[in-house]
């Protein structure tokens, strides 16, 4: 196979795919679906959901019931004014009565006890659990990102790799007919070993490359198999996605700056921070509820003794020092709030610096794909004209091997540099935070977390959770 053909026919692997092929978009969908640190993720904010009603329980009705059962061994001893019994051992006048009896004291009680007013800790405990929800989704949504663009850029590196070994493959073939034709043309005696040895050399070294090729290639294949959940089949080639993304930087920028999941996963940090303050600040605050009893007690204080009872009462708290505790704790959440905000500004210092970092690498590929196809041109030519000159006398054999690799550097080149086109596109749309199974239009059903939290949010008891567990 000459090299031409070798060129149209990695050019054919790379434009038409083949027939039951799996696409990018099919990938980034097992991967969205299959993934088990995106999985755990979702666990974990259903785990926080659950942080509303615990919030809730504040203005909730508590009650409680409690039993006593015993055994009790009663001796009652009484002195009696008596005249006509003389006994030597009390006084005389006196007289002893001593009765013994066993008895079962029990008792039962229910308490119900109805917060009323505690400082509106409650309500800002709530509202700093809804909003650590709100804060929690958009991490959620930034492991997704996460996910997917591991998931794209497993697939372009098994593209990448498996046509990079098709190249070396295709470059040992080469090497050999090279030294083929060496031998022929020493025999002949065009030439002498030195040309030999030197097409073995390359030979060998080009046989080198392809066990490295081979190597990176099973390396990308077990990424992929560990992001996508399948092995690698027939893979379709890869498109960018320039049509989802701005014309310009500072228009990329300014989407980041209003949809990355790291921004607005702080900005509810800073609010739930500043609702912490409030919730710590109420322990100030007087707390007010309604306490109600219901009692029966029997044996309780005496044998055939029974007592039945009910109450309703208002109880009130009113904090007057605990020792600088709630001070101390209501310092703390403040510096925690400016703490906060700080991180607000380091998050959006971090996504406007990889906002440049991709966009710059996006511009880099599509120079870099153009310059290798003007290489991979100039290389073509080069070679054919060496392979002439050689056949004039003009040229060495070393001369046709160095023409050859540098062909093949090409190649592999844009190879390389049409993998970093479609995955930084991909970084781009990841940084503006748009990096998702509905801006792919990937499919209509897709994990949505409001479902969990509506379920959960008002619940009032029970440990089964809404899927069964």
């Amino acid at each position: 196979m000459n090299a031409r053909s070798a060129l149209v026919l990695i050019a054919c692997c790379a434009i038409v795919a083949p027939a039951g092929a799996e696409t990018l978009n099919g990938a980034l969908l097992l991967a969205y679906d299959n993934s088990p640190v995106l999985n755990s993720g979702r666990a974990g904010l259903r785990a926080l959901d659950e942080k509303v009603p615990q919030a809730r329980a504040g203005m909730r009705p508590r009650a409680s019931a409690n039993t006593f059962l015993g055994v009790q061994q009663n001796r009652n001893v009484q002195i009696q004014n008596e005249t006509d019994i003389v006994d030597p051992t009390v006084p005389p006048g006196l007289v002893k009565s001593t009765q013994s009896g066993g008895s079962v004291p029990r008792s039962a009680g229910l308490s119900v006890e109805q917060p009323v007013f505690d400082g509106f800790k409650t309500q800002n405990a709530t509202r700093a659990a809804e909003t650590g929800v709100f804060a929690g989704r958009e991490r959620l949504r930034l492991t997704e990102q996460r996910v997917l663009f591991s998931a794209v850029s497993a697939y372009m590196n098994v593209l990448r790799d498996t046509a990079a070994l098709k190249l070396q493959e295709n470059n040992v073939a080469v090497l050999a007919e090279q030294l083929r034709q060496t031998r022929e043309r020493y025999l002949a005696g065009q030439i002498t070993l030195t040309d030999i040895a030197q097409a073995e050399a390359r030979l060998a070294a080009g046989r080198s490359l392809v066990g490295q090729a081979r190597a990176a290639l099973e390396t990308s294949v077990g990424a992929y198999r560990q992001t996508i959940g399948v092995e690698p089949k027939k893979l379709s080639p890869g498109a960018a996605v320039d049509a989802l993304l701005p014309k310009s930087r500072g228009e990329v920028e300014r989407v980041a700056q209003a949809e990355h999941p790291v921004i607005l996963a702080a900005l509810h940090d800073v609010d739930v921070a500043d609702l912490d303050v409030k919730v710590i600040e109420s322990d100030f605050m007087p707390k007010l509820s309604v306490v109600g009893n219901i009692f029966t007690q029997t044996n309780i204080g005496g044998i055939y003794n029974r007592n039945i009872g009910a109450m309703v009462g208002g109880r009130l708290n009113v904090p007057l020092y605990d020792g600088g505790l709630t001070s101390a704790q209501t310092r703390e959440a403040k510096e925690v709030a400016g703490q906060r905000r700080l991180d607000v500004d380091v998050a959006r210092a971090d996504v406007i610096a990889l906002v440049r970092a991709n966009w710059g690498a996006l511009q880099a590929a599509k120079t870099q794909i153009a310059a290798a196809q003007t290489q991979i041109a100039a290389a073509e030519r080069a070679l054919y004209g060496v392979r002439e000159e050689a056949k004039a006398g003009q040229r060495t054999t070393l001369d046709i091997l160095n023409a050859q690799q540098e062909l093949l550097n090409a190649r592999i080149g844009l190879i390389y540099a049409q993998r970093e086109r479609v995955v930084a596109s991909y970084a781009v749309l990841a940084a503006m935070g748009r990096l998702s199974t509905e801006t792919l239009r990937l499919g209509e059903e897709r994990y949505d977390p409001s479902v969990h939290f509506g379920q959960v949010k008002d619940s009032w008891g029970g440990t089964t959770t809404p899927d069964g567990r």
